[in-house]
């Protein structure tokens, strides 16, 4: 064999620069481009703040939703396979591959002032829907539940059903068995389920401007803050973008036992 004929290895370490470099240049030019002397001042503007608030509020309410909603969802998907299983789960994974501006579009149809739904509550209840707090929260919920969901059913599909026979046999009922048993050996995938649905809501921006609109300090996150920004002041959107960069990045971490096993 030619020992000067490169090995598969070497070969592999081109495409593989290639997308390290496609991956990782975006991030230098923002670093590069950062108004560092500046970026205090800049973060720490009453519009910045108001937007941050606002996200972390509509983020953290849409996780508590994913989590009253996805936790039985995903329970239900898990016991088994079945045509209605399948058409639920094809619901479920549908916001994740749908552009989000097609979903505020939908919602805007189901939930909007003349929607299928929007409607009825308007008239009955006087409660309209898009371009409040509460349009951010379903909004981000609406994209946010899938990842939740489907991280919950991962655990619940991994989890020994001889656990849960062992503590029926010792006396414990249904509810008992899984409040005690089940979910504290899912718990992992519980928490990585709630952090991924909470970034996810966090960085919602197409269906949360196309639905519940740019208002600021009402609907305007800080992605909406960043797209608005970037119009009429650039340093003050790159100062936003890498607030949420820094955000993701403290998701990685906590997520790092989960995807970034050592050894």
């Amino acid at each position: 064999m030619d020992a000067r004929r490169p090995s598969a290895r070497s070969l592999l370490l081109v495409p593989v620069g290639l997308a390290v470099a496609l991956l990782a240049l975006p991030l230098v030019g923002l670093l590069a481009r950062a108004p560092w002397s500046r970026l205090a001042d800049r973060l720490a503007s009453g519009a910045v703040l108001d937007a941050l608030r606002l996200s972390i509020l509509s983020s953290t309410g849409a996780a508590l939703a994913s989590l009253v909603l996805g936790l039985p969802l995903a329970l239900w998907l898990s016991q088994g396979r079945s045509p209605w299983r399948t058409t639920v789960r094809l619901l479920v994974v549908l916001p994740m591959v749908l552009p989000p501006v097609v979903g505020g579009v939908a919602l805007l149809l189901a939930f909007g002032r003349a929607g299928v739904i929007g409607a009825p509550l308007e008239r009955v209840f006087g409660l309209s829907l898009p371009f409040s707090g509460a349009g951010v929260v379903l909004a981000a919920t609406w994209v946010s539940l899938p990842f939740f969901v489907l991280s919950a059913e991962a655990g619940l599909r991994a989890f020994d059903p001889r656990f849960a026979a062992a503590a029926a046999s010792l006396g414990a009922g249904p509810w008992r068995t899984f409040r005690t048993v089940t979910l504290p050996m899912i718990a992992p995938s519980l928490r990585a389920g709630l952090l991924l649905a909470w970034a996810r809501a966090l960085g919602e921006f197409g269906a949360t401007i196309t639905f519940a609109g740019n208002l600021e300090g009402t609907t305007r996150t800080l992605p909406l803050a960043v797209y608005t920004a970037l119009e009429t002041a650039p340093e003050a959107a790159i100062a936003l973008s890498l607030l949420l960069v820094a955000i993701s990045a403290l998701v990685l971490f906590l997520l790092r036992d989960r995807w970034f096993p050592v050894g």
